[in-house]
């Protein structure tokens, strides 16, 4: 399986802008720029979107290890906090942190925190990122 995303950009970095398109058109010519990025400017980002990936991924794969540990949720909840940091060869997207709320009836609080670690380490996003991850966890 692949998916696709475009980017296009006119213009310097501090002054230009962009527009970012996926193949399934959720995101079409929508606006980016450095401001969007580094400041507070209108528009999204690329660690933005990484957050929303990450988020995303690892909610659909704790619900399948929920599923196998007989639990369902009504609900799951994750914001994903990306950090973006200057190191010794530029920007580099250091960690991601997942802050998950699920409401699910019934559930054992221990497979529950089971299957948010296997879902930490395994969801595909978790695999690509090559920078440190944490969750906190809890239940409604």
């Amino acid at each position: 399986m692949n998916r696709t995303a475009s980017a296009i950009w006119s213009g310097g970095i501090k002054d230009g802008k962009g527009t970012l398109s996926t193949q399934s058109n959720a995101l079409s010519n929508t606006p980016y720029s450095f401001s969007a990025r580094f400041e507070e400017g209108a528009g999204t980002n690329p660690e933005e979107l990484v957050a929303a990936a990450h988020a995303g991924c690892f909610t659909m794969d704790l619900s399948g290890r929920l599923a196998r540990a007989n639990m369902v949720a009504e609900r799951i909840q994750t914001t994903a906090t990306v950090s973006l940091d200057k190191g010794e060869k530029g920007f580099s997207v250091t960690a991601s942190h997942l802050d998950v709320v699920a409401k699910i009836p019934n559930a054992d609080e221990a497979a529950f925190q089971d299957a948010v670690t296997k879902a930490k380490e395994g969801c595909p996003i978790s695999r690509l990122l090559n920078a440190n991850i944490t969750v906190s966890a809890r239940l409604e």
